[in-house]
């Protein structure tokens, strides 16, 4: 039986335990990069979250979340409750996102406009205090192995997909400035199988790949709609 991504839901955590031999290509500000994770997490830090000491702030947090683990952690960080995280999967491939555009942006501004206003009810527009963070963060984790090339495919085509239901959800942007990724699968060379050379949109590992994190972004968007109706603003996503 093949060995595969497990997630585990503790408090305030997502932690994602990463089989020995898998490879992650991650935008992740604590241990990403081409990296081989033993652990991903996606952690809550709450709307005031203001440390930029990342990874001391990572370890304190994993001092005290689930059991310890032997080899690197990659990290992803966010103001939304984990709870509501929600999944995708096509054909093998799976998807886990936290969903939270409360202050999306577009890549590049239409017409040298500002980024879009964010969303009726936050507390920006009500001005009882500094905006929550919002950040999209998506784990997703494939069956084969990929070439170097085609994790970076697949980076791009997790991007898309998410992007994709963002707009069709009536998000005004492409995601948002702290949107952050990590893309698992098998090592070729640990598991002595060729690798896969192919994971853009139109390839048919990309099309899965890209169809499990729409399910997963799409489903996020589904709990909380835009705009938001007769909004809380004191309650994050």
């Amino acid at each position: 039986m093949t060995a595969t991504v497990r997630m585990v839901e503790l408090d305030g955590a997502l932690l994602f335990d990463v089989p020995e031999g898998w490879v992650a290509l991650s935008s992740a500000a604590v241990g990403g990069g081409l990296v081989w994770p033993r652990r991903v997490v996606n952690l809550d830090v709450g709307a005031d979250f203001l440390r930029t000491d990342l990874e001391a702030y990572v370890d304190e947090r994993l001092a005290g979340v689930g059991p310890p683990v032997e080899g690197p952690v990659t990290a992803l960080l966010t103001a939304a409750d984990v709870r509501s995280w929600t999944g995708g999967e096509s054909d093998g491939v799976r998807a886990w996102a936290t969903v939270a555009p409360t202050k999306p942006t577009w890549a590049a501004r239409p017409g040298g406009l500002a980024d879009p206003p964010r969303r009726p009810g936050d507390r920006a527009d009500t001005g009882d205090g500094p905006p929550a963070p919002g950040t999209v963060n998506i784990v997703v984790a494939l069956p084969v192995p990929l070439t170097t090339s085609a994790l970076v495919q697949a980076v791009g085509t997790v991007t898309e997909a998410k992007a994709q239901a963002l707009l069709h959800a009536g998000v005004p942007g492409t995601g948002t400035a702290s949107d952050a990724l990590v893309v698992l699968c098998p090592d070729s060379a640990a598991l002595g199988e060729q690798p896969v050379a192919f994971a853009g949109v139109r390839s048919m590992w990309g099309h899965r790949l890209a169809e499990a994190v729409r399910q997963a972004v799409a489903t996020g968007m589904q709990l909380h709609p835009w705009p938001r109706v007769a909004a809380d603003p004191d309650r994050l996503w």
